[in-house]
């Protein structure tokens, strides 16, 4: 719309004709956030009628006057209108609105005026002293202003007349229309980053009327916050969080996530201080909570016959406490304001909170604590202080969710809301709740004593990093309080084990994936020698009957049933020869009439297996007495029959040509090639039956491994391993203590402080 039209634009906004009035207002909605064309309407005096219409219309013309002033503000104009003796009448007639109106796109502009207006406080230097930095502070004003009533107190007057706006506000949290639910969450974000921002107090005038009441400021924000609680707005917020909304209501619920934040930030920097009543109270609540011994707790006068100040005191009454008070309740000393220092009011929130809602568990717990001995009792206000802290670093409560919100919109995929959406944040006090539920029966299973406190909060922050991280954003909350309950001890700390293990690789694992290899290839090494020894030494092996019925009887009589093998000292030939019997003693190179030259050796097979559990139950069968494996008798003799053979092959042609590699009588070889073969075929030159598994191991792997290739039984791998694990803890204990501690290289020629070995000796060992 051009401005030389504004004043016939005017004229008909303030035209007694209600169809004038809405068709001027529509176009006026359209060209209002022009800031050209907003300085000439203001000027021309379109304020108090833009008023007139808000405070008189209704229908739609209201809705486009409630749209026009919305606009205006988002250009930083117009904030004229809420100065002056009229302006509480106005923020009235808008907060009435909210109120009784049930039109949806009336309370869109209604809310949305009121964000900017509430708003205003930490955007401008008057009002509300500036907002604490959140990085979600509202967009920085271009033009003067007379300092006019912002922030909440603005809204303060209004909301007495109707005191159920908050509650109204909030239920408009569950509107199907998301761009109702995105301004009323606005709404409601204003109001909480006024609520906490640097001055403490709900607007500056809540801070004057705090000061003048004697009531300290920050309490006076934590109560506006807990009254929000109380009217559903966590439960409310936590159904959208996991809702199918997100793309509509993506930034006022990443600012309220982070508004969670500042809070919990806020609780935490609040001093616990005995002076202050409300702290006070608190910790008298946990102690009458406790349901302490009734001696103490009302007091108890001293002996009939007491004298001396002892006596005196008896005859005055005077109450006397347990010496154990706050110890009793799980503290480590007797003054329990010193012990929050780390978690601030938000541990003594955190506890008081479990206390209340399970009184008769905390009592419960308490009285079987103490029939414990000393050592061995859970501390349980420890544990729960050790809960928050470890949920306020899970949580990254003191990292900004800024960067996250900027990089919002290139996220689109599933798994990048779950890292940006954490409705389990709301949850707070539940998962507090579960997590110390969880301490205690680590505590117990684990059979821990009050030195092991750090190690079972270790454990906590590995189950919530395991359960709480790993939830899913739609996950309800009370699945994860059964993980948290149910989740396994030992599986836990496994899961620790592979984190330290994790992080140490992290800093150490260049040097140690270094070493380990070097280490690997010197095991590989020792253990082919160790086998090829093996094969040097010679072995006893079976051979099996001839079975089948083409076999002549000349044949089976002729039957040698042991076979003894030995590799040559010069490792070129394997000799072999039968027996018709074992005998007692080795037999020699000259006794073995029959040798393979290692050079025409083609391939190794065997049906030895490489699984480490066929090997332990092989292993096991072999030393078992009742044995089941099948035995022959030959001339009166047993022999067990083999389960496992190893069949050397070569090329046919090799051994055509081969001078000095005799048949074995029992092998049958073809030297005719197949059909159209060109290439010489393999055959089996000799078959070697082991006695056992770990015979069978030494023998195929010495032969591999003479062959210049890898192992492939699980047995011998599992040495290579054991040896490479051996030398690599044998180097680490030649690390000396002083290298542990040395100054990073480029730092400085200082080193750490070497801990003092006094009342040590040398009295120890290394389990390998």
């Amino acid at each position: 719309m051009d401005q030389a039209d504004i004043p016939a634009l005017l004229s008909r906004l303030a035209s007694d004709e209600d169809a004038a009035r809405k068709m001027a207002v529509f176009k006026l909605q359209s060209s209002i956030n022009d800031p050209a064309f907003a300085d000439v309407f203001i000027s021309s005096g379109g304020l108090v009628i833009l008023r007139r219409l808000i405070m008189t219309a209704g229908g739609n013309t209201l809705a486009y006057s409630l749209q026009s002033l919305t606009r205006l503000l988002e250009v930083d104009m117009g904030w004229d209108i809420f100065e002056g003796p009229a302006a509480g009448d106005l923020v009235e007639r808008i907060v009435e609105l909210i109120v009784t109106n049930p039109l949806v796109n009336i309370l869109r502009g209604a809310m949305s005026i009121l964000v900017a207006l509430v708003g205003r406080s930490q955007s401008s230097g008057g009002g509300g002293g500036g907002g604490e930095n959140t990085g979600l502070s509202p967009r920085t004003p271009t033009a003067a202003h007379t300092p006019g009533t912002f922030g909440f107190r603005a809204l303060k007057p209004a909301v007495a007349v109707y005191p159920q706006f908050f509650e109204l506000v909030i239920q408009q949290l569950q509107s199907a229309d998301h761009a109702l639910c995105a301004n009323a969450l606005m709404l409601i974000n204003a109001l909480i980053r006024d609520a906490v921002s640097s001055d403490g107090s709900i607007g500056s005038g809540a801070a004057a009327q705090a000061k003048g009441s004697g009531v300290p400021a920050s309490e006076e924000w934590s109560k506006f916050i807990k009254r929000l609680q109380d009217l559903g707005l966590i439960r409310a917020v936590f159904n959208l969080l996991q809702s199918s909304a997100l793309q509509d209501l993506a930034h006022p619920l990443l600012e309220f996530q982070s508004l969670t934040k500042v809070l919990l930030r806020k609780w935490r920097e609040v001093r616990v201080d005995l002076e202050r009543p409300e702290h006070r109270r608190a910790l008298k609540g946990l102690h009458l909570a406790s349901a302490p011994d009734r001696k103490h707790a009302n007091g108890v006068t001293g002996a009939a016959g007491g004298t001396g100040e002892d006596g005196d005191a008896a005859k005055k009454g005077s109450r006397r406490h347990n010496p154990e008070k706050w110890r009793r309740l799980g503290f480590e000393t007797e003054s329990p304001a010193i012990e929050f220092e780390t978690a601030g009011f938000l541990g003594m929130m955190d506890l008081t909170d479990y206390v209340r809602k399970n009184e008769d568990g905390f009592q419960k717990l308490l009285l079987e604590q103490s029939t414990r001995p000393l050592n061995e009792r859970c501390p349980v206000a420890r544990a729960s202080l050790a809960v928050t802290m470890i949920l306020y670093d899970h949580f990254e409560v003191d990292k900004s969710d800024l960067e996250d919100i900027r990089g919002y919109l290139a996220l689109n995929d599933a798994k990048s809301h779950d890292k940006l959406f954490r409705p389990l944040l709301l949850q707070w006090s539940r998962l507090h709740t579960a997590g110390l539920h969880a301490f205690f029966r680590l505590w117990k299973s684990t059979g821990a004593q009050r030195d092991d406190f750090d190690k079972v909060a270790e454990l906590v922050r590995v189950l919530v990093e395991q359960v709480v991280g790993q939830a899913g954003r739609t996950k309800d909350v009370l699945e994860v309080e059964d993980d948290l309950q149910d989740y396994d001890a030992s599986r836990l700390r496994e899961l620790q084990m592979e984190l330290l293990e994790l992080s140490f690789e992290d800093q150490w694992g260049p040097h140690l994936f270094q070493v380990r290899d070097e280490l690997k290839h010197e095991a590989l090494q020792f253990v082919k020698e160790q086998r090829i020894r093996c094969l040097l030494q010679g072995s006893w092996f079976t051979k099996p009957m001839p079975h089948t019925r083409q076999e002549s009887y000349t044949k089976r009589r002729l039957y040698q049933p042991w076979r003894y093998a030995k590799l040559s000292h010069n490792r070129r030939y394997l000799h072999y020869a039968d027996f018709p019997e074992k005998l007692p003693y080795e037999p020699g190179l000259d006794a073995l009439t029959e040798k393979i030259d290692l050079g025409t050796i083609s391939s190794v097979v065997s049906n030895v297996s490489t699984n480490p559990e066929a090997d332990a139950a092989e292993s096991e069968a072999d030393q078992s007495p009742n044995s089941s494996t099948p035995t022959l008798r030959h001339n009166g003799a047993a022999i067990t029959k083999p389960t496992t053979k190893i069949t050397i092959y070569s090329f046919a042609d090799d051994m055509a040509h081969s001078t000095t590699t005799p048949i074995s009588p029992d092998t049958t070889i073809n030297l005719t090639p197949g059909p159209g073969s060109t290439e010489p075929k393999e055959q089996p030159v000799l078959t070697l039956y082991p006695l056992n598994h770990s015979l069978a191991s030494e023998w195929l792997d010495g032969l591999l491994m003479l062959l210049s290739q890898a192992p492939i039984t699980a047995e011998t791998n599992k040495l290579v391993t054991l040896v490479s694990e051996y030398g690599l803890k044998i180097r680490l204990l030649n690390v000396r203590l002083e290298q542990m501690y040395a100054a990073p290289v480029g730092r400085g020629s200082g080193v750490g402080v070497v801990p003092s070995r006094e009342g040590l000796d040398e009295d120890y060992f290394y389990e390998i």
